[in-house]
C-alpha cells in the first residue's frame, strides 16, 4: 500500500494532482477542496489510498490521514465504491459526515451527487456505527455550516480555482457566474455540490479567456 506521496507540484487538474516523486510523476486524485490547498511547484504531502482493479491502479489522495480513513470506511459500505467516497468527501469534511452518521442526517448525504433518498437511508443503517463520534465543532453540516459564516462552496471555489492557477479577480467572477446554481441546489435543501460548480465555473472561464 502507498500511504502517502511527498513531493513538487508538477500539475494541478480540476480532480487530479500530479506530485513529483523521485522523478516519476504521481497522478493523484483528488477532492475539489483537497487541490485547492494545493500550489503548482511547491511541496506537498498527501495522504494515499491504493484502489486496485483488474485493469487499473488508481491513487487517491487526501489532505491527512484522518480523509483518507473516512474514505476507506465509506467503502465498507455496499454499493460504495471509492468514486462515491470522494465524492462523498467532495461535499462534506469528515467530521461533517461523523454528524450526518450520528444524527441520520438523511439530507446531508443526498445532497451527495449520486445518493437518492433510499440509499441515504441505506448507508445511514450501514454506517451509523462505524466512522465515530465527530471530533469537532467542523462537523456541522447543512444549514448549521451556512449559517455559521460565509457560503463555504464559493470560498472552496474560489481557492480551487486560485489552486489551479486563476486569477483572484477572474476565480471571483467565475464563483458569481455560478452562484445561481449553487443558491437553487441550497434552496432544495441540500448542500453546493463544489465538484459540479467546480466544473462550470472552469467552462465559464473557458469561454472568456
Amino acid at each position: 500500500m502507498i500511504a502517502f506521496v511527498t513531493g513538487p507540484v508538477a500539475a494541478l487538474a480540476p480532480t487530479t494532482a500530479v506530485i513529483e516523486v523521485g522523478g516519476v510523476g504521481m497522478a493523484v486524485q483528488c477532492t475539489p477542496t483537497t487541490i485547492a490547498g494545493l500550489r503548482t511547484g511547491e511541496q506537498a504531502r498527501l495522504a494515499t489510498s491504493l484502489v486496485v482493479r483488474e485493469d487499473s491502479l488508481t491513487l487517491y489522495g487526501f489532505a491527512d490521514d484522518d480523509e483518507r480513513q473516512v474514505f476507506e470506511l465509506l467503502q465498507t459500505a455496499s454499493g460504495v465504491g471509492p468514486r462515491l467516497a470522494q465524492a462523498m468527501l467532495g461535499v462534506h469534511s469528515p467530521d461533517a459526515l461523523r454528524t450526518a452518521f450520528a444524527t441520520g442526517d438523511e439530507k446531508a448525504l443526498t445532497a451527495v451527487p449520486g445518493i437518492g433518498k433510499k440509499g441515504a437511508q441505506k448507508l445511514l443503517l450501514e454506517l451509523k456505527d462505524k466512522l465515530g463520534a465527530p471530533l469537532g465543532s467542523s462537523g456541522l453540516v447543512g444549514a448549521q455550516r451556512v449559517a455559521a459564516g460565509p457560503a463555504p462552496w464559493s470560498e472552496q471555489l474560489a481557492a480551487a480555482l486560485i489552486g489551479l492557477g486563476y486569477a483572484s479577480r477572474e476565480a471571483d467572477a467565475a464563483v458569481e457566474a455560478v452562484a445561481p446554481q449553487a443558491e437553487a441546489a441550497l434552496a432544495a435543501g441540500g448542500s453546493a455540490p463544489v465538484p459540479q460548480l467546480l466544473r462550470a465555473a472552469l467552462q465559464t472561464l473557458s469561454r472568456t479567456r
